[in-house]
């Protein structure tokens, strides 16, 4: 057994006892998931030990090895980084409940699926480069897509007629224990602003490296084309945000529809290749 999968299944161990911890007061009736300093820390601690094992996974000796779930594991990984981050700073403890699951869920998965291929050219310093940002970019839409995803289902749950407290349940609860709309709404085209900007430079790069190895910036392959069509869907969800105030239902729609055009450029691809069709 690799370095990688030990410690990918150590921080999916850690990320699943910290989920635990925070919704178990809530199927007893707490009202607030609250992660306090003690869970940030051993939240970091968690985070540290997925970082060991992409770095024991992808860093080979004069290679990168990459696959669908190393690559969706990065990208959540300095997803996480990001929130952590935010959370030193504003009071989000409550969207730790859909992304401890999340993370939890990934770090197995890139455990169990472990395989993919070394990258041509791993040597190339703009490469290397155009994969660290892209996979920001990756980490941060990941992010935003998960809170579109929750700010979908809190928003259903306040369009729903008050229960009495003795009738809800803790997926109420949960909810209820989340940040207001218009807080997770100003961190979430937050993070779409510095994502759409880092994924500019991820195309940017990406356009460099190509003419470099093939002589045409935007070759006509998936990951360009999806690439291309995330972008174009951030842009035009920014500009609808500043021409005509697009917020809410219209706001999340753009921010799903942007993410999974983001997902199907690698992550899909891959999984279809390395798993479904057992190509590397």
């Amino acid at each position: 057994m690799s370095a990688g999968i030990v410690f990918h299944s150590l921080a999916a161990l850690a990320y699943a006892v910290l989920a635990v911890s925070l919704w178990r007061p809530l199927t007893r009736g707490d009202a607030q998931a609250h992660a306090g300093k003690v869970g940030r820390i051993c939240l970091l601690s968690a985070i540290i030990l997925h970082g060991i094992g992409l770095q024991q996974s992808i860093l080979l000796p004069n290679s990168l090895h990459l696959g669908w779930a190393l690559g969706l594991s990065a990208a959540i990984w300095l997803g996480m980084i990001i929130f952590w981050l935010e959370s030193l700073v504003l009071r989000i403890d409550g969207l730790l409940l859909i992304l401890l699951p999340a993370v939890t869920l990934v770090a197995i998965l890139a455990a169990v699926f472990p395989e993919g291929h070394n990258v041509p050219h791993a040597n190339n310093d703009w490469l290397r480069a155009h994969l660290l940002i892209a996979l920001t970019a990756y980490g941060l839409i990941t992010v935003a897509a998960l809170q579109a995803m929750l700010m979908t289902a809190l928003d259903r749950q306040l369009h729903r007629p008050v229960e009495q407290e003795a009738n809800r349940n803790f997926i109420s609860r949960a909810l209820d224990s989340m940040p207001p709309l218009l807080v997770q709404e100003h961190l979430l085209f937050r993070l779409i602003w510095i994502g759409f900007f880092v994924l500019t430079l991820a195309v940017i790069s990406g356009a460099v490296v190509s003419v470099g190895l093939t002589g045409k910036p935007f070759p006509l392959d998936h990951k360009t084309v999806f690439t291309l069509l995330s972008w174009l869907t951030f842009g035009g969800l920014l500009l609808g945000r500043y021409a005509r105030g697009w917020r809410g239902r219209v706001a999340l729609r753009w921010t799903l529809v942007g993410f999974a055009f983001l997902l199907l450029a690698y992550t899909g691809s891959r999984f279809v290749l390395d798993v479904i069709l057992q190509r590397g």
